[in-house]
């Protein structure tokens, strides 16, 4: 993990991500603006470590989640990381760190805001689905276009969290199509609780509902993401390493992960 430097008031820095915390309104910052905040799995691992340690946290009562440089929330994982995979165990293993990251969020003990900027696309998308609420700016553009790029796909987990969001025919429809969701429709079919003009006004919009959820009560608010989060469980016993498997270890995977790195359109065999 990315070494990180503690400064007094409770903030942190570090090159990848940022976490500070202010008035009881903890922020987790992806910082890697150049790459689009494309995930790297030590951010992975640190966004998953401030979930679960955020009940114990002096004094924090919600969490915003967003990303630097006002053109994307975090753009997926970093699809250099994908080069290394050789072995279904690899596959399988990555997908279960990511459900692992997104349990974390999605359990957290304080409710989650994700502040979403232009780009959330991918691993960004499934950190977002998992935030208790999503604000959003004009210039959204949500998705996994993985149909169209890279040819892997999502665990039912990820799936599930989509399905609870917009609904099984809205999913289905996302994913075949590879398409991006644009911020009115994303309000529309309640994917995002509000749209906000530019970076500037996001920001501030999510500490104002931080501050006012912050003000709830907090069993209220445990008990009610619980209960969503156990009635979503429940829908999704289904096993999925055999799917898995089939994406990550195929010659089309590998396709896609090279045509993706050298900017060309890859050219599918479905084998």
């Amino acid at each position: 993990m990315n070494s990180r430097t503690e400064i007094a008031g409770g903030a942190e820095v570090d090159s990848d991500i940022c976490f500070h915390q202010s008035e009881g309104i903890g922020t987790i910052t992806f910082n890697r603006p150049q790459a689009r905040n494309a995930l790297t799995f030590e951010m992975y691992d640190r966004l998953k470590e401030v979930c679960e340690t955020a009940g114990g946290i002096a004094g924090l009562k919600a969490l915003i989640v967003t990303g630097a440089g006002g053109r994307a929330f975090a753009a997926g994982t970093d699809i250099s990381k994908f080069r290394a995979f050789e072995t279904p165990d690899d596959a399988l293993a990555y997908e279960a760190r990511i459900d692992g990251v997104l349990t974390a969020v999605e359990s957290c003990a304080v409710p989650t805001i994700a502040a979403i900027c232009g780009a959330c696309t991918g691993g960004g998308g499934a950190i977002a689905a998992a935030c208790d609420l999503r604000l959003v700016t004009r210039d959204l553009k949500f998705g996994f276009p993985i149909a169209r790029t890279l040819g892997n796909c999502l665990s039912n987990a990820s799936l599930s969290r989509l399905v609870a969001l917009i609904g099984a025919g809205r999913t289905r429809e996302l994913i075949l199509t590879a398409r991006l969701v644009g911020a009115e429709e994303a309000l529309a079919v309640g994917l995002a609780a509000e749209v906000l003009d530019d970076e500037e006004a996001l920001m501030v919009r999510a500490n104002e509902l931080a501050r006012q959820i912050a003000g709830h009560a907090p069993l209220t608010l445990k008990a009610t993401k619980e209960a969503l989060r156990r009635l979503r469980l429940h829908q999704t016993d289904s096993k999925d390493e055999d799917l898995i498997t089939m994406c990550y270890m195929s010659e089309d995977f590998r396709e896609g992960l090279e045509a993706f790195l050298a900017k060309r359109k890859p050219d599918w065999k479905g084998r």
